[in-house]
Protein backbone atom coordinates (compact mmCIF):
# COMPACT_ATOMS: atom_id res chain seq x y z
CA UNK A 1 0.00 0.00 0.00
CA UNK A 2 1.55 3.32 -0.84
CA UNK A 3 1.89 6.18 1.63
CA UNK A 4 -0.98 8.93 1.46
CA UNK A 5 -0.21 11.83 -0.24
CA UNK A 6 -0.01 15.11 2.06
CA UNK A 7 0.14 18.61 0.63
CA UNK A 8 -0.17 22.73 1.80
CA UNK A 9 -1.48 24.46 -1.27
CA UNK A 10 0.28 28.20 -1.44
CA UNK A 11 -1.27 31.59 -1.50
CA UNK A 12 -1.17 32.58 -5.21
CA UNK A 13 -3.40 29.18 -5.98
CA UNK A 14 -6.78 29.09 -5.07
CA UNK A 15 -8.04 27.09 -2.05
CA UNK A 16 -9.97 25.72 -4.90
CA UNK A 17 -7.84 23.59 -5.39
CA UNK A 18 -7.07 22.39 -1.62
CA UNK A 19 -10.74 21.21 -1.70
CA UNK A 20 -10.66 19.48 -5.25
CA UNK A 21 -7.68 17.39 -3.85
CA UNK A 22 -9.07 16.25 -0.64
CA UNK A 23 -12.85 15.48 -2.01
CA UNK A 24 -12.14 14.63 -5.49
CA UNK A 25 -8.22 12.87 -4.84
CA UNK A 26 -8.85 12.12 -1.50
CA UNK A 27 -5.44 13.32 -0.84
CA UNK A 28 -4.90 15.33 2.82
CA UNK A 29 -4.64 18.78 1.38
CA UNK A 30 -4.37 22.37 3.74
CA UNK A 31 -4.43 25.74 1.97
CA UNK A 32 -2.51 28.82 3.27
CA UNK A 33 -6.12 30.55 4.33
CA UNK A 34 -6.80 27.26 6.69
CA UNK A 35 -3.45 28.51 8.76
CA UNK A 36 -3.83 30.77 11.21
CA UNK A 37 -2.31 33.59 9.64
CA UNK A 38 -3.66 32.58 6.14
CA UNK A 39 -2.15 34.03 3.49
CA UNK A 40 0.28 36.32 5.68
CA UNK A 41 1.81 33.02 6.52
CA UNK A 42 5.83 33.43 6.18
CA UNK A 43 7.15 31.12 3.79
CA UNK A 44 9.51 29.93 6.34
CA UNK A 45 6.58 29.07 8.65
CA UNK A 46 5.37 27.09 5.36
CA UNK A 47 8.24 25.30 4.97
CA UNK A 48 8.92 23.90 8.72
CA UNK A 49 5.18 23.20 8.26
CA UNK A 50 5.99 20.96 5.25
CA UNK A 51 8.80 19.49 6.80
CA UNK A 52 6.95 18.65 10.09
CA UNK A 53 4.03 17.24 8.78
CA UNK A 54 5.77 15.43 5.51
CA UNK A 55 3.45 18.19 2.84
CA UNK A 56 4.08 18.63 -0.56
CA UNK A 57 4.38 22.25 -1.24
CA UNK A 58 2.51 23.46 -4.03
CA UNK A 59 3.14 26.85 -5.30
CA UNK A 60 3.69 29.38 -8.15
CA UNK A 61 6.51 30.88 -6.02
CA UNK A 62 9.64 30.56 -7.33
CA UNK A 63 11.25 31.64 -3.90
CA UNK A 64 10.49 28.23 -3.08
CA UNK A 65 12.53 26.63 -5.94
CA UNK A 66 15.67 28.74 -4.44
CA UNK A 67 15.44 27.78 -0.70
CA UNK A 68 14.38 24.00 -1.80
CA UNK A 69 17.86 24.15 -4.03
CA UNK A 70 19.70 26.10 -1.14
CA UNK A 71 18.44 24.58 1.88
CA UNK A 72 16.64 21.04 0.94
CA UNK A 73 13.25 23.09 2.44
CA UNK A 74 9.98 22.07 1.73
CA UNK A 75 9.95 18.86 1.97
CA UNK A 76 9.05 18.35 -1.18
CA UNK A 77 8.42 21.25 -3.88
CA UNK A 78 5.84 20.77 -6.82
CA UNK A 79 6.24 24.13 -8.96
CA UNK A 80 2.58 25.07 -11.09
CA UNK A 81 4.58 26.97 -13.74
CA UNK A 82 1.53 27.76 -16.08
CA UNK A 83 1.30 31.25 -15.84
CA UNK A 84 -1.98 32.80 -15.84
CA UNK A 85 -4.67 30.40 -15.63
CA UNK A 86 -8.19 29.82 -14.59
CA UNK A 87 -8.89 27.75 -11.79
CA UNK A 88 -11.28 25.72 -13.91
CA UNK A 89 -8.21 24.95 -16.32
CA UNK A 90 -5.92 24.35 -13.31
CA UNK A 91 -8.54 21.72 -11.90
CA UNK A 92 -8.47 19.83 -15.61
CA UNK A 93 -5.05 19.81 -15.50
CA UNK A 94 -4.34 18.77 -12.03
CA UNK A 95 -7.33 15.94 -12.83
CA UNK A 96 -5.32 15.05 -16.41
CA UNK A 97 -1.97 14.68 -14.39
CA UNK A 98 -3.03 13.32 -10.66
CA UNK A 99 -2.34 10.05 -11.33
CA UNK A 100 1.28 10.63 -12.76
CA UNK A 101 1.15 13.43 -10.65
CA UNK A 102 0.70 11.38 -6.96
CA UNK A 103 3.02 8.38 -8.02
CA UNK A 104 5.75 11.01 -8.68
CA UNK A 105 5.88 13.16 -5.76
CA UNK A 106 5.26 9.92 -3.67
CA UNK A 107 8.96 9.19 -4.79
CA UNK A 108 10.93 12.78 -6.11
CA UNK A 109 11.31 15.72 -4.33
CA UNK A 110 10.98 18.28 -6.81
CA UNK A 111 8.44 18.19 -9.34
CA UNK A 112 6.76 20.68 -11.84
CA UNK A 113 3.84 20.87 -13.77
CA UNK A 114 3.25 23.18 -16.47
CA UNK A 115 0.54 23.22 -19.21
CA UNK A 116 2.55 20.92 -21.48
CA UNK A 117 4.45 18.87 -19.32
CA UNK A 118 5.09 16.88 -15.54
CA UNK A 119 8.76 17.95 -15.12
CA UNK A 120 11.07 16.18 -12.34
CA UNK A 121 13.43 18.30 -11.52
CA UNK A 122 16.84 15.80 -9.79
Amino acid sequence: MEPTLRVLVDAQLPRRLARWLTQQAGIDAVHTLDLPAANHTPDGHINELSMQEGRVVITKDADFVNTFLLHGRPYKLLLVSTGNISTTELLELFQQHLPLLTRTLLWNRYVELSREALVIHQ
